[in-house]
């Protein structure tokens, strides 16, 4: 009985591999690989790449608006303005005051208004009059509910000091 199952089974096996249904598909592949020409070209050569160095780090930003001190120290004498170098350094001066933003305002109970200032690690600060904020020793002058008015401290160019008004207006307000 066994022996008659294997014998079927090669018969079967024999009858598949008689019938050649993969023909056209073996002439295909000849034709191909005997037509086959040309060649893959050789990928492009890299130029190798130029370092380039950025210099005007120090220059002002393009989108803030030129301020001639030039102008202003020679039309007034030299003052006494200079920075209070003495006091203490506040959290928001740490910060550019381009990147700083008025985002509301709060009124105490006593009538006094304090300002919401968001900085640019998206914290919120709140100031007073008379807190200072920005590189250039700016302080808050004036509480408004949609602005802050300060005056900020920075070099004249020639070894002195000028005052410069500053305004902060609350984000997304525009006069």
């Amino acid at each position: 009985m066994r022996i008659l199952l294997l014998v079927l089974v090669c018969v079967g096996l024999l009858g598949c591999s008689a019938n050649d249904n993969y023909a056209d598909l073996r002439q295909f592949v000849q034709e191909v690989e005997r037509n086959a020409k040309g060649r893959i070209p050789p990928p492009p050569e890299f130029q190798p790449y130029e370092f380039f160095t950025y210099s005007a780090a120090g220059l002002r930003a393009p989108f803030e608006i030129p301020i001639e001190i030039e102008a202003q120290v020679q039309e007034r004498p030299r003052s006494d303005v200079k920075p209070d170098l003495d006091r203490p350094r506040e959290i928001l001066e740490d910060f550019r005051i381009e990147s700083l933003v008025m985002v509301g305002t709060i009124a105490m109970s006593d009538g006094d208004l304090w300002a919401l200032i968001r900085d640019p690690e998206n914290d919120i600060h709140r100031v007073h009059v008379g807190n200072y904020m920005g590189k250039n020793n700016g302080k808050v002058l004036n509480i408004a509910a949609t602005q802050i008015d300060m005056m900020e401290i920075v070099p004249d160019g020639q070894g002195g000091w000028l005052e410069r008004p500053r305004t902060i207006m609350l984000n997304g307000f525009e006069p």
